[in-house]
């Protein structure tokens, strides 16, 4: 029985997930039973995560560029031949922002943000459209990976606010196009997880003010299971915006 024959399977991608959300949210959709493929661009860490896992054939690791419309299409045309359909994509591979001031910043590092944050989420979200409206039963889910970023942005932050907030429009926009097809698009903002991007907020991060000041942060694996409840609801309703954060973080209002 293939897995687009079972009722029972559900088929997931999940980018970055060597790492991070990423990985948190892998090793949740795994240990619920869901078959997942691992993207990333190292192999080493998406190998690590499905020995992890103890889910032996249900997690397959596939090393991705997202930066490479051909690499993100081998990725789904490989999910396909192993599985037989995608019914989830978390769209969570990114970057941060450069360092030092933006006046700084070079137009490489510019772009390497809005080729990967962006650029790559697009390539991604039109794989899966591409995939989802074709298969039978048709339709899936999609989820953005926002962040707090997407609407409230940190000081010297330009080119991983300005991602975010396109990744807002791109999670509408789609949410808006998906209908036809049964797809429902949603996004998770995360804030203040504690992973390589978000736990250098434990070790103070500038604010407004100009202060340095230490941010809390929370447990990574509870974004884990947001994805999978987010990614557990049937086709009939959908979680269009979840923010999940550090119930201290300073976000709301001054904090």
């Amino acid at each position: 029985m293939t897995a687009a024959a079972n009722p029972n399977s559900r088929i997931a991608i999940v980018t970055g997930a060597g790492t991070g959300i990423g990985r948190s949210a892998a090793l949740a959709l795994l240990a619920d039973g869901w078959s997942v493929a691992l993207a990333g661009r190292r192999p080493e860490p998406l190998e690590t995560v499905a020995d992890e896992s103890g889910a032996g054939a249900r997690a397959f690791a596939v090393p991705t560029d997202v930066t490479n419309p051909a690499s993100v299409q081998a990725l789904f045309s490989a999910v396909v031949d192993r599985f037989g359909r995608v019914d989830l994509l978390f769209n969570n591979a990114g970057t941060g922002n450069p360092p030092g001031l933006m006046e700084d910043w070079t137009p490489e590092q510019w772009k390497g943000v809005i080729d990967i944050n962006l650029n790559g989420m697009f390539y991604c979200l039109q794989q899966a459209f591409r995939t989802m409206k074709a298969q039978s039963p048709r339709g899936g889910r999609i989820i953005n990976n926002g962040s707090i970023s997407a609407t409230t942005p940190r000081p010297n932050s330009a080119a991983y606010t300005a991602t975010k907030h396109a990744v807002e429009g791109l999670t509408k926009t789609a949410s808006l196009d998906g209908r036809k097809y049964d797809i429902a698009v949603g996004q998770i903002d995360v804030g203040n997880a504690m992973t390589a991007m978000g736990g250098r907020m434990a070790q103070g991060v500038p604010q407004a003010s100009g202060e340095i000041a230490i941010e809390p942060v929370m447990d990574v694996d509870i974004v884990g299971r947001s994805v999978l409840y987010m990614a557990s609801l049937p086709l009939e309703a959908n979680v269009l915006f979840h923010t999940v954060m550090a119930t201290k973080m300073p976000f709301v209002g001054r904090g």
